[in-house]
C-alpha cells in the first residue's frame, strides 16, 4: 500500500513539474506548480522509504493530501490546456482509494476528488464550467471498474460463510508478513484454534445450526482483536490468527480471552515465528500445540514455542554424537518377593539450552522437528545392546526389556522393519522385547501403527499399553490396538494409602487382565504397604522407586548379579 501510494505521489510529482515546464506563460505560476510537485516528489520517496512502518490508518489522509497537491497545481498552472491535461492525474486517486480501501471510504475519496476537479476546472478564466466533467467522470468509472475488479479478486481469498480470509489468502498474508518480519526483524506469533464440539451440533441437530456457530464464533473473535491482527478461517471449524510483532506470552493470553468469549469449546496452538523459518513450519508447530491440547483434555492451549530452535539444534547434534544416554528401572516380581525380571529403558538428556528440561520435553522437541525416528532409533539399539550384555552375564534370568514408543514413530510404515533390524544387529531377542504404547497416542490407532504391532508380534515382540486407565475408550483401545500387557498408571497405585482400602478399580483391572489373558504392571509403587496390597489383589509384577531409581546399566547388572549370588546360597 505504501509503495503504491508512494508511486502515485512520485509519477505524479514528476508529471506535474514536466507540465509546469513545457507550459508556456500565462495566468498562475509555475513556481507553485514546481513546489507542488516537489512536495509530491519527496512525499513519495518517503513513502517508499516507511513502507510497512507507515500506519494503515495514514494512507486515507495521504490520499487526500494528493487530491488536494494535484487541485493546487492545476489553479497555479499557467495555461488551460495544461491545466486541463493535468487533472487527468485524479485517475491516480481513484485507483488508489479504489483498491486499498473499503467501498465507503473510495467513496469519499472519489467525491472529493470529483467536486475538486469541478470546482478548479470551473473557476479558472476561459474554461466553461462542464469542462471538467470529462475527468471526474473519468476519474469515477476507473474508480468504480477496479472497485469491481478489486473485490472479484479478493473473493477468492475469502471464506464466503464468516467473510474472513480463508487459507488461500491467510496463506499469502502469512508469507508477506513473514517477509516484512524478515526485513523489520520483528516476531509475528500465530494461534491455531478449533472448535471441539461443531461435528456433534452438526449431527445432532443440522448442518445451518453449525454454519451459525462459525459465524457467530467469527463475529465474536474478530471483536477482540486489533485492527492489525487477522482471523482467517482455515475451513470447517479451524480458524487461525494472525498477529504481527506479539510475544508468545500475549498470544496465549489472546487464545485465553477468545475461549472465554465464546459458549463453545476450543482448543488452540500458539508459536512464535523464527529468522529463517518457511510459513509452512510456523503452521505446522502451532498445529502441533492444537492437537497436544485436544490430548490434553481439550478447551485448553498449548504453547508450541518457537524459540525451541535452538535446543532441536542441540539435540540433533547429541543424537548424531550419541550423546543420549539411558537408564533402566528395574520391573520385579511381586510373588517372588522383588525379584528382578525386567527392566524399562528410559530416556536421559541434560540440556544446556533448557536445563531444566525433562524426557517428556525432550520427546516433545523431537516430535516437533522431526527428530523422533532418530531418537527412537537410538534409545532402542542402546537398550538392547545393554539388555544383551545382562542377559550374557547373568544368562539364567530370563530378563524382558521394555522400551517406549513414540506414536508418530509408530505411525510410520517402515517402523517395524527398523525394530526387526534393530534386534538382529544387537542379538537381542524379539520375544524378550516389550515396545511400551502410551493408551492416549491417537497415532496408534492409525492404520499403518496397527499393521506395524501385528507384524512386531507376529516377530514375538510383545506390546504394553502404557499408562492404562488414564486416557478415554480404553476399554474400545484394547479391542483396536494388538497388546500383551497393561501398566496401571502410577495414580491408581499412589491411591493405596494405610488410611484407605484399595481403589476398586484396580481390582476390576486385575480381573479384566485376567478375562483377556493379558499380563499386568503396577506402575508407581513407593512403599512397601502398596506392594503388600498389590500382591494381595493378584499383581505379579510392579515397578516403582521402592524398589529402584532409574539406573545405569553396570548398576543393574552389579544388582542382577547380587542376586544370582542369593538364589545360588540359598540353593546350597
Amino acid at each position: 500500500m505504501s509503495w503504491t501510494t508512494g508511486a502515485f505521489f512520485f509519477v505524479g510529482g514528476l508529471l506535474a513539474a514536466t507540465v509546469a515546464a513545457l507550459t508556456g506563460d500565462g495566468l498562475g505560476s509555475r513556481a507553485i506548480v514546481f513546489g507542488v510537485g516537489l512536495v509530491a516528489v519527496l512525499t513519495g520517496i518517503l513513502l517508499y522509504l516507511m513502507g510497512e512502518r507507515m500506519p494503515v490508518r495514514a494512507h486515507p489522509i495521504l490520499v487526500s493530501l494528493g487530491t488536494v497537491l494535484i487541485t493546487v497545481a492545476i489553479h497555479w498552472l499557467p495555461g488551460n490546456t495544461a491545466a486541463v491535461t493535468l487533472s487527468s492525474l485524479y485517475v491516480f486517486v481513484a485507483c488508489d482509494a479504489a483498491f486499498f480501501f473499503s467501498t465507503p471510504v473510495t467513496g469519499l475519496e472519489i467525491a472529493f476528488a470529483v467536486v475538486c476537479c469541478m470546482v478548479v476546472t470551473g473557476t479558472r478564466e476561459h474554461l466553461h464550467w462542464w469542462i471538467g466533467v470529462i475527468p471526474a467522470g473519468v476519474a469515477v468509472v476507473v474508480g468504480v471498474v477496479v472497485t469491481i475488479l478489486a473485490r472479484m479478486a479478493a473473493e477468492a481469498d475469502i471464506d464466503l460463510l464468516t467473510g474472513l480470509l480463508n487459507r488461500r489468502g491467510f496463506d499469502r498474508l502469512l508469507n508477506a508478513e513473514i517477509a516484512k518480519a524478515g526485513r523489520l526483524d520483528q516476531r509475528p506469533a500465530l494461534v491455531v484454534a478449533d472448535l471441539d464440539r461443531l461435528q456433534t451440533i452438526n449431527a445432532h441437530l443440522d448442518q445451518p445450526t453449525g454454519d451459525a456457530v462459525l459465524q457467530q464464533v467469527a463475529d465474536i473473535w474478530g471483536d477482540l482483536l486489533e485492527p492489525e491482527q487477522t482471523l482467517a478461517r482455515l475451513g470447517g471449524d479451524l480458524f487461525a490468527v494472525l498477529l504481527p510483532d506479539t510475544t508468545e506470552r500475549t498470544a496465549v493470553g489472546l487464545t485465553d480471552r477468545m475461549r472465554a468469549a465464546i459458549t463453545a469449546d476450543c482448543s488452540a496452538g500458539v508459536t512464535s515465528w523464527q529468522p529463517g523459518e518457511p510459513a509452512s513450519m510456523l503452521v505446522s508447530r502451532a498445529d502441533v500445540g492444537r492437537y497436544r491440547a485436544k490430548q490434553a483434555g481439550r478447551n485448553l492451549t498449548r504453547l508450541e514455542s518457537g524459540q525451541r530452535i535452538a535446543l532441536a539444534e542441540e539435540l540433533r547434534r547429541a543424537i548424531a554424537e550419541d550423546k543420549v544416554e539411558v537408564r533402566y528401572q528395574p520391573i520385579v516380581s511381586l510373588p517372588f518377593g522383588g525379584k528382578v525380571v525386567g527392566v524399562e529403558a528410559l530416556l536421559r538428556w541434560s540440556s544446556a539450552t533448557e536445563p531444566g528440561l525433562g524426557p517428556n520435553g525432550v520427546i516433545r522437541a523431537a516430535e516437533e522437528y522431526n527428530l523422533i525416528a532418530d531418537l527412537d532409533r537410538v534409545v532402542l539399539r542402546r537398550a538392547c545392546l545393554d539388555a544383551a550384555r545382562m542377559q550374557r552375564t547373568v544368562p539364567d534370568f530370563d530378563l524382558t526389556l521394555n522400551v517406549n514408543v513414540s506414536g508418530l514413530e509408530l505411525a510410520d510404515s517402515d517402523y517395524a522393519n527398523r525394530v526387526r533390524s534393530t534386534l538382529r544387529s544387537t542379538g537381542w531377542h524379539a520375544g524378550q522385547l516389550v515396545l511400551e504404547v502410551t493408551e492416549t497416542q491417537l497415532e496408534a490407532e492409525s492404520p499403518n501403527a496397527i499393521d506395524n504391532l501385528n507384524a512386531l508380534r507376529d516377530t514375538g515382540v510383545h506390546i504394553a499399553i502404557d499408562d492404562f486407565g488414564t486416557g478415554y475408550s480404553s476399554l474400545s483401545r484394547l479391542a483396536a490396538i494388538p497388546s500383551d500387557i497393561l501398566k496401571v498408571d502410577r495414580s491408581f497405585v499412589a491411591a493405596i494409602t494405610a488410611d484407605s482400602p484399595a481403589p476398586p478399580l484396580l481390582g476390576v483391572i486385575k480381573a479384566l487382565s485376567k478375562a483377556l489373558d493379558m499380563e499386568v504392571i503396577a506402575e508407581g509403587v513407593e512403599n512397601a504397604h502398596q506392594a503388600a496390597v498389590l500382591a494381595d489383589l493378584g499383581f505379579s509384577l510392579a515397578q516403582g522407586y521402592h524398589y529402584s531409581v532409574p539406573r545405569t546399566a553396570q548398576a543393574i547388572l552389579d544388582e542382577l548379579i547380587e542376586q544370582r549370588g542369593m538364589v545360588a546360597h540359598n540353593e546350597r
